[in-house]
Formats: structure tokens, sequence, C-alpha cells
């Protein structure tokens, strides 16, 4: 595969992630080299390290710019004024289930390689995935303020709950495991805030 020497810079950065996101979600992280990534990109070898100083760098960009993402989806649902917190976390998990439906390469590299890798890639992004936890369990809590959930149930398990069941259903998905039709992605966003929700509804 030629390059194309009049891509602009930003662009080529943009093609190397891309290509490594088709790399690494089809051999994995680990069995990946730089050169795998160029030669899916169709640049120099040499061309990937002048952005990027491993793969290592590659997958620490993939990561945050999906999860920044996340984490301003979650705060723009928390502000809204017109969603009880039901309707917030459904808007979450609607988020996440549409990020998988748009570019279900880079959810299984985000959740194979990063978030379930813990003694690496998870160690290493602990602040932001500890953060979207606790953005999730703020939800919880306005909820048990304002009486629409129970309050004896610890807000940050509430909210491990609510993401662990997203990204059990998220691995399902990947290795097909489940139904990945757009009517079972759908559906998916209504169960899994009905089961949390519904298990947090004053008795």
């Amino acid at each position: 595969m030629a390059s194309n020497p009049k891509a602009p810079p930003a662009d080529k950065r943009r093609l190397i992630l891309d290509a490594a996101i088709r790399v690494f979600a089809r051999q994995g992280f680990h069995s990946t080299r730089v050169a795998d990534i160029a030669d899916e990109a169709g640049v120099a070898y040499g061309l990937v390290y002048h952005y990027f100083k491993s793969k290592e760098e590659v997958l620490n960009e993939l990561f945050s710019e999906r999860w920044s993402l996340l984490l301003t989806a979650i705060e723009e649902a928390d502000r809204s004024a017109e969603l009880g917190p039901r309707a917030k976390l459904e808007t979450v998990a609607g988020f996440i289930f549409e990020s998988y439906r748009h570019d279900p390469e880079l959810m299984k590299v985000i959740i194979v390689e990063v978030t379930r890798a813990a003694n690496s890639f998870g160690r290493t992004h602990l602040p932001e995935i500890r953060r979207a936890y606790d953005s999730i369990a703020k939800i919880v809590a306005e909820g048990q303020a304002s009486g629409a959930f129970r309050g004896d149930i610890d807000a940050d398990f509430a909210s491990m709950s609510f993401y662990g069941a997203i990204e059990q259903l998220l691995s399902g998905w990947i290795f097909d495991l489940i139904p990945a039709a757009d009517t079972d992605l759908e559906e998916a966003k209504t169960l899994v805030t009905a089961t949390i929700c519904e298990g947090l509804e004053p008795r």
C-alpha cells in the first residue's frame, strides 16, 4: 500500500490511529508491531515514530480520545435539568452502546486491551476510569437525595454495577456470545437501566 505524501500531517496522524484500531482489534495489542500499523496505514515505518514514540502511546491516545467523549457525555447528561436520574443513566448507557454500534473495533480494543488489562493499561488509566465511575455515582447519589432512588445502597456500588453490566454486554457482543443487531443494542439500553434502577427504587 503506497503512502500519500500530499496528505496533511493531521490526516496522516489520524490515518495511523485508525489503522492501529483495525490491527489491534484483529490480532491483539501484544501481537502487534509498529510495522504492522505502518503497513495497515500504508505509510513508511518511520512515520509512525514521527507521531508516536511507541505502540503503547498509540493505544493510550485511542483510549483517551474515546474515554474523554464518554466523560463529557456523562457530565452533560448529569447537567440536564429535563432528565430524571433514571433517564440520565439511560442516556449514558445509550451513548456507550451507540459508540459500539458506530465503531465496534475501537470498543473491542478499549474493553480488551485497556479497561480489562488491570496490570498494564487499565492501571495506567485508573484516574480516568475512576472519574467515569464517580460521575455515574454522582447521578445515583442525586437520585437518592431526591427520593427517586433508595438510600441504603452505596452510590459507588450502584455505579460499578451499572458500568459492569454495560461492559459485560459489550464483551458479549465483541466475542459474538449474544446477538448484536441494531434492535438488540437499542433494547439493551432500556434493559440494563431497568435492571439497575428498579433495584434502586424505594421499597
